[in-house]
């Protein structure tokens, strides 16, 4: 790998790291049974502040584009991604959505006419199984209702991420620009929903304002522009598996914040994930009269 490319992707990284921290934020910091609302404070606000700061706006088609990846990416993906957290044990939610970048390697395929990769696809579900054994406990269940909802969340996400570098960044639109429109989209999208489903906002007290302020600032503004430039620099499928490090971080933050320990089975789990990540970021090795190079 290309010290330019080793670069972007360590900057990617960041993002789905930073949102690993969700679960201890949102557990730790944040009013009990608002979730719709974290994610809207996590969008909307990050996103009118990326307009204010880079007064760009999108042009004709791009409106309507904008629009679409907001909603896949974060107005979607969000709703989705709390049904699946309420319904089901933390490990069931997070190895479901550990299945979006075999999504992705998929869609690469049907919208970005990309040959199909077997490297790809065989490390996607190394990569799942690894999540699975790190997250997964003996009390994991399933509930219809919470499984389709973490699907629909992994496949969302997946073709947002997919139309993402399919359509690209138009010409005059900086990455904070491209992450303003869909923060704002998202986030408009997720007015009222928020307000259908969970009523009037809680209460804000000093520490819920600290962790909305890291949810927004940190996990929302500052992430998704590194996020979306990464995928616009780096093949997508590669982008995707770095996602994998969002269930890994909060497995970590939970045995360093919330005491918990990982066993044998865990650390191998973790190691397997970690594997198929690094592996993912290479090209797929190609036969050159017989021997692999």
């Amino acid at each position: 790998m290309k010290n330019s490319d080793l670069s972007r992707t360590a900057l990617a990284a960041f993002a789905p790291v930073v949102w690993g921290s969700t679960y201890v934020v949102t557990t730790e910091l944040l009013p009990v049974g608002h979730p719709l609302f974290a994610g809207l404070l996590r969008a909307l606000p990050a996103g009118l502040v990326a307009l204010a700061l880079t007064r760009t706006l999108p042009r004709g088609s791009w409106w309507a584009k904008a629009a679409a990846l907001g909603v896949l990416n974060i107005g979607l993906f969000f709703p989705f991604l709390f049904i699946a957290a309420e319904r089901l044990p933390g490990g069931v939610a997070a190895t479901l959505g550990a299945a979006q970048p075999l999504v992705v390697a998929l869609l690469a395929v049907g919208v970005l006419k990309e040959n199909a990769s077997a490297w790809r696809l065989a490390w996607g579900v190394i990569g799942m199984l690894g999540v699975g054994l790190v997250v997964l406990g003996p009390a994991a269940g399933f509930d219809l209702v919470g499984v389709l909802a973490g699907l629909g969340g992994a496949a969302t996400m997946a073709l947002g991420v997919t139309l993402t570098k399919k359509w690209g960044r138009p010409a005059g639109a900086t990455p904070m620009a491209f992450a303003g429109w869909q923060l704002t989209a998202g986030g408009l999208f997720l007015v009222p929903v928020t307000f259908l489903f969970e009523g009037p906002p809680p209460a804000i007290g000093l520490t819920a304002l600290l962790g909305y302020l890291w949810l927004g600032g940190v996990g929302g503004l500052l992430a998704y522009v590194l996020w979306f430039r990464a995928i616009g620099t780096l093949p997508v499928t590669s982008v995707s598996m770095l996602g994998l490090l969002s269930p890994m971080v909060a497995a970590l933050l939970g045995v360093v914040v919330l005491g918990q320990t990982l066993d044998p089975v865990q650390l191998f789990g973790f190691a397997l994930a970690l594997a198929a990540i690094l592996a993912s970021q290479r090209p797929a090795p190609v036969l050159v009269k017989g021997v692999l190079q």
